[in-house]
Formats: structure tokens, C-alpha cells, sequence
């Protein structure tokens, strides 16, 4: 099964099963290399459908505080992108099954090299990537060198993205579109976009693509609501801050892995 195989088979057995799919984001390394490979193994027995995993970089822009200590945290702890597909090759000798997308921005890709990213992603099995900072105009760089290797190239959309953008992004896009609920940045509230579910439907009219929403999601009560409109709903903050809580607790490693994914557990039930 190719790696787009795998991305798209979730999203028709979810399909099958009339049910909305989780998607938990967590930086790689954050707070450091094991205890997040002890999180990221335990995601998909938690009710996590699909993973996104952060490259670490130390200018997210498009993310909040919360997001932005977790980036730092993991590069204090000398973690890169090539210790990231460390992490996922890891990962991937007990779990072949669960897909798995690499979400950041295109300066640490460009200085590990395009090829060479290529071809972890393709030795990883890596099933997309998500660039946050690479818009459609710039398909020749990164999108279509990745989705010719029968990659996911991911596209973001915003509530300020108009009819004719939209066709623009959906044009080289593949696996999902990932709508961001808000104009603002990643831990903000997605109830402060009272078109939500406007806007969504209008997506729709012009792609078959599943949608996922994400930013802002903080709580089972979000997660239910928002799920009855997409194909799946995307947490990230919110689960970094269990992270950060569990460490101004003092809690130790087990504590902390417990903490985070009870609060995980209990985002996927929502569904």
C-alpha cells in the first residue's frame, strides 16, 4: 500500500462508519525525544485517527504561545528534522497502519534539502506534509516534487480565502484540506467565527476532498459540535498546554504521558 493509499483509506473507513475523524498534532521532541515518542506511539490507542506531527523550527509564525514554548522546548533538547524521522522511524517498526503527517515550515526542509526530505519521507512512511508557509505559487518548489512521489501535499484554507484562491489551493492538493477556523493564529477560539459552518459548506461546492478543521478546539464539547460539518477535526494547542501543565507540575515522565493522553482519551470520545 503506497503512503497515499494509507490517508485515503482512513478517511473511508471513518466514511463507512458515519463518523468524524481525530486528528492530534504534537511537536516532535517536545519536551524531549522519548517522552514524546512514548506520547506519539500511544495516539492511536487513544482514539487518534490520524497524527500530525510538528517539525521543530524557531519561527512558527502562524502559532501561538503555547505552540511556539513547545518548538523551543524540543530545539533546547537538540531536536531537528533529522531526529524527527528518527522519532517516526521509531514509530513506524510497531505502527504501519496509522497515517501520519509532518506539519511546519519550509525553511528547515530547504536547509535538510528537498531531495533528502524526499527520500526520508519515503524510507519513513511518512503519508503527507503540511507546509504552512509555502503558498500555491510556489508548487514547484516543494508541493509537486512531493506529490509526485505519491506523497499527500496538504493545503491550508482560511475564512479570508475567497472563491477563486480557493480553486487556486485546491488545484496541486491532495489527502485533505485542512480549514482553519479562525483569522488568527493556532490556540485562539474557534467560536469566534460565527460562519463557521457557513463557510465549510461552501468549500465543499468545489472539492471532494475530505475536510478537516482545526485551530482553537479546546474541549469533548468543541470536538462534538464541530464534527457533525467535517471529515475530521484537528487539536493541537490544547493538548501541548496538557504538556506544559504537566511540567510546571514537576510531574515525572509517566505522570506527564498519563496526563496527556487521558485529556487526549477524553477529546475522542467526543466523536
Amino acid at each position: 500500500m503506497s503512503q497515499e493509499d494509507l490517508l485515503k483509506k482512513k478517511f473511508d473507513e471513518l466514511k463507512k462508519k458515519k463518523k468524524c475523524g481525530f486528528i492530534s498534532f504534537i511537536t516532535a521532541g517536545d519536551p524531549d525525544f522519548n517522552t514524546s515518542y512514548k506520547i506519539l506511539e500511544k495516539l492511536p490507542e487513544s482514539g487518534v485517527d490520524i497524527i500530525e506531527l510538528g517539525m521543530p523550527f524557531s519561527d512558527p509564525m502562524a502559532d501561538g504561545p503555547i505552540i511556539q514554548k513547545a518548538n523551543d522546548r524540543a530545539i533546547k533538547n537538540k531536536m531537528n528534522l533529522k531526529k524527527t524521522f528518527d522519532l517516526i522511524k521509531r514509530f513506524r517498526k510497531k505502527n504501519k497502519i496509522t497515517p501520519l503527517i509532518l506539519m511546519g515550515y519550509y525553511n528547515p526542509i530547504h536547509r535538510f534539502g528537498i531531495k533528502n526530505f524526499i527520500n526520508q519521507i519515503n524510507k519513513n512512511k511518512v503519508n503527507g506534509v503540511i507546509v504552512v508557509d509555502l503558498p500555491p505559487e510556489e508548487d514547484n518548489e516543494l508541493c509537486l516534487p512531493v506529490m509526485k512521489n505519491k506523497i499527500h501535499f496538504i493545503k491550508l484554507a482560511t475564512p479570508t480565502t475567497d472563491k477563486n484562491r480557493f480553486k487556486k489551493i485546491i488545484k496541486n492538493s491532495s489527502g485533505f484540506i485542512y480549514y482553519i477556523s479562525i483569522t488568527g493564529i493556532t490556540g485562539a477560539n474557534y467560536k469566534s467565527n460565527i460562519n463557521l459552518e457557513r463557510e465549510i459548506k461552501n468549500l465543499k461546492k468545489f472539492t471532494e476532498l475530505p475536510i478537516a478543521v482545526g485551530f482553537g478546539i479546546k474541549n469533548k464539547k468543541d470536538v462534538k459540535k464541530l464534527s457533525r460539518n467535517v471529515e475530521a477535526v484537528v487539536v493541537g494547542s490544547s493538548i501541548i498546554k496538557k504538556i506544559e501543565e504537566a511540567l510546571k507540575k514537576n510531574y515525572n515522565r509517566i505522570k506527564l504521558i498519563n496526563y496527556v493522553l487521558n485529556y487526549i482519551r477524553n477529546l475522542s470520545s467526543g466523536l
